[in-house]
């Protein structure tokens, strides 16, 4: 797909950030992420969107998912800092779009762990204990913004136990939906069915598609940890793609087998529809699938919530977000006040918002930050050719980052109208904020 254009010798520790992952902590960061994200929860959503054939969205997820993690993988290793997308846009555009689209992308960081913090409480929790979602919600969320203070280090050493188990859980998803169509029951022919009584093939697939790329997105958060990995240039792209396509293979599995065994209306009907798998197929008992579950949407929330304070730290830092947003704990080296800030606004989302609701917002807005992303990419080849290397960096062919921003635009046509609205309020307070923050940069440059 794309080259790098020399090899890349470590990166300097220029940064209060301490640069502790090597490229098998960064694969599976974002491998823990992608798949922690969404499949344990939206499977049945996706089913409800699309119709029998969930494989068909998801596949069609991944391929434009692919598209959009190609320009990050180019810009991540031109500037490997904690801001992401935010720092992009203000070399590309300057301080003002820089600062939209670091609000957006903060924003869905924070929408999406709101969201999983709600998945935890669901169905999956229920095989064990039925408690109200708001105090699990808010316990859930103040145990992981402690485990992130803790360390980038403490945090992606126990993600790549929690990954493992995730992918576990998944393949274990996959044998047993095998084992029940072997022995003849399910039902294969709803792999063929495309569409619903809402929308024709085409429709269903780019409404399940919308759906399936939430399960895919935890791929841009990685560009966030760049500032803290010891060689961005090499290890970015591997660690990128590499998690990406496993996440993909493992989601078109899980979609097969799930659709085949369970019918569709049960599937869409349940919050926790990969127990519905479980339970058809036998011989596992629920409480033991519900625990992989949990650990899959945790670890989820863990590093999209690490995404979310690196974010916010970095924008603080670039001057975009109040400068208090970049204290760093001396000893730990981690974002407190970055951390404390986001989590406080995750819990509010957690409390009075559903999981579909906060999905399809979510994907909204990083529709957003990925079109910034995809154009962002061309502007800086002409005006920043090297950025800040020195030896070179990964370069996607120019057809990639044009076909991200159409892909852009094809999802964004199959938003709903209410989630448009609710998107546009957010956009709008980003457009505010960053107005409010140019000037104030003028004032602070005529004094």
């Amino acid at each position: 797909m794309a080259t790098v254009t020399s090899p890349q010798p470590a990166a300097s520790a220029d940064t209060p950030l301490k640069r502790a992952l090597t490229t098998p902590l960064l694969y599976f960061f974002i491998l823990g992420d992608v798949l922690g994200a969404g499949v344990y929860v939206l499977v049945g959503e996706i089913a409800a969107d699309s119709g029998g054939a969930v494989w068909a969205p998801l596949l069609l997820a991944l391929g434009l998912a692919l598209l959009t993690a190609a320009s990050y993988a180019e810009l991540a290793t031109k500037y490997p800092r904690a801001g992401g997308a935010s720092h992009y846009a203000t070399r590309a555009y300057g301080p003002y779009v820089g600062f939209v689209t670091g609000f957006c992308m903060l924003a869905a960081g924070i929408v999406s762990v709101g969201a999983l913090a709600r998945g935890f409480a669901g169905d999956y929790l229920a095989e064990f204990v039925t408690v109200p979602v708001a105090p699990v919600a808010i316990g859930f969320l103040l145990l992981l913004a402690l485990v992130n203070a803790r360390g980038i280090k403490e945090s992606t050493a126990g993600n790549v136990a929690a990954t493992v188990i995730e992918v576990g859980g998944l393949l274990l998803v996959v044998g047993l939906g095998a084992w029940l169509l072997l022995r003849g029951d399910g039902d294969p022919s709803r792999l063929t069915r495309l569409g619903t009584a809402e929308h024709g093939a085409w429709g269903a697939l780019l409404s399940g598609a919308v759906l399936s790329y939430y399960s895919f997105v935890g791929f841009e958060t990685s560009a966030n940890v760049a500032e803290e990995t010891a060689n961005p240039r090499r290890s970015f792209p591997r660690a990128l793609f590499g998690a990406l396509l496993t996440a993909g293979l493992v989601y078109v599995a899980v979609g097969v087998v799930a659709s085949a065994a369970v019918p569709t209306e049960r599937l869409a009907g349940s919050s926790g529809p990969l127990l519905e798998v479980v339970e058809a197929a036998g011989g596992v008992p629920g409480w033991l699938f519900g625990a992989i579950a949990l650990v899959a949407v945790a670890n989820g929330a863990l590093l999209t919530g690490i995404m979310s304070s690196r974010l916010a730290y970095g924008m603080a830092r670039d001057g975009l977000l109040p400068s208090v947003l970049a204290r760093v704990l001396p000893q730990r080296r981690t974002p407190w006040a970055a951390i404390a800030a986001t989590t406080a606004l995750s819990i509010l989302l957690a409390v009075t918002g559903s999981v579909e609701t906060l999905a399809s917002t979510l994907v909204l807005l990083l529709l957003f930050v990925f079109l910034v992303v995809n154009t962002a990419v061309l502007v800086l080849r002409r005006r920043d050719p090297e950025g800040e290397s020195t030896a070179g960096h990964f370069r996607a062919p120019t057809a990639v980052p044009v076909l991200g921003v159409a892909s852009c635009v094809l999802l964004a046509t199959q938003v709903e109208a209410e989630v448009w609205a609710r998107g546009a309020i957010v956009l709008a307070v980003g457009l505010a904020l960053a107005a409010l923050a140019a000037v104030r940069r003028r004032r602070e440059a005529t004094a």
